[in-house]
């Protein structure tokens, strides 16, 4: 008896249309509750108000000042964290009594969260853009540390010993055999600390007064502008996934190389 083939399988759906989906539902879902009087529409206004809020948002000048201020903010908090990330992550990784030397240091002061700083921020610099980046740059500099001594120590003795007797110098091993191994861990604590950057960006506007759409946040719910508020609070979640897509974009160019980008099959 001729066995029965397989029936071929079915055409599978895009993620980013599940992803799309996802978010419609969630939309409808919004919009729903405060009608039908699940909640109250006075805490969770419906969205279609929210989005008309959104709408007169971005009319406003302030708006875009203060999304301005909160890029500026994020972005040059993650650039320091990054750039100290990295080269103290290569030195201490590299030299092993450092490694061994400054490990406790590390794990005191890598779970003390930025916001305790919060205090300390105020007394140094007020509301000045200094205040936020103290926060950020705390925050996201262990996200991009610990990884790199992570990468660091995945470098292969061997690798390393046969570039040695081929007589390479110190910068032709980092740059052939060290920078390749360690680059994915890199951007993995890049993609990591641009995300948190962000939240603390926010932070530091909503509770020390910085710049930004944090402040905005907080002066529409002081002046009971609910759906504005909501609105503005959306503008974060949209900025966190433009940066998280960018960052991602940045990264499958780099490591297009590397198995954990060649592995990425979209599927047909």
């Amino acid at each position: 008896m001729t066995p029965t083939p397989p029936s071929p399988p079915g055409r599978r759906v895009h993620p980013a249309l599940l992803g799309a989906g996802g978010l419609v539902v969630l939309i409808a879902i919004l919009e729903t509750l405060p009608r039908v009087g699940v909640v109250s529409a006075r805490h969770l206004p419906p969205t279609s108000a929210v989005a008309a809020a959104f709408v007169e948002e971005v009319r406003k000048r302030a708006f875009w000042v203060a999304l301005g201020d909160t890029l500026t903010s994020w972005a040059i908090g993650l650039a320091i964290a990054v750039a100290a990330g990295v080269v103290l992550g290569f030195v201490i990784g590299g030299i092993g009594p450092l490694r061994e030397f400054t490990a406790s240091t590390v794990e005191f002061l890598r779970p003390i969260p930025s916001v305790a700083l919060i205090p300390l921020a105020v007394i140094l610099f007020g509301t000045r853009i200094q205040s936020a980046l103290l926060l950020i740059v705390y925050a996201s500099f262990w996200q991009v540390l610990i990884q790199v001594l992570g990468g660091v120590r995945e470098v292969d003795p061997v690798a390393d010993e046969t570039a040695r007797s081929y007589g390479l110098g110190a910068w032709a091993r980092f740059r052939h055999v060290l920078w390749p191994t360690a680059l994915p861990y890199v951007m993995t604590g890049v993609r990591l600390a641009a995300s948190v950057a962000l939240v603390l960006a926010i932070t530091a506007e909503l509770i020390v007064g910085t710049d930004g759409l944090g402040k905005l946040i907080g002066t529409a719910q002081a002046s009971q502008a609910v759906p504005a508020m909501y609105a503005l609070i959306a503008v974060t979640g949209v900025l966190g996934i433009v940066i998280n897509v960018g960052v991602r974009a940045v990264e499958r160019r780099l490591l297009f190389w590397h198995q954990s980008v060649r592995g990425e099959v979209i599927p047909s």
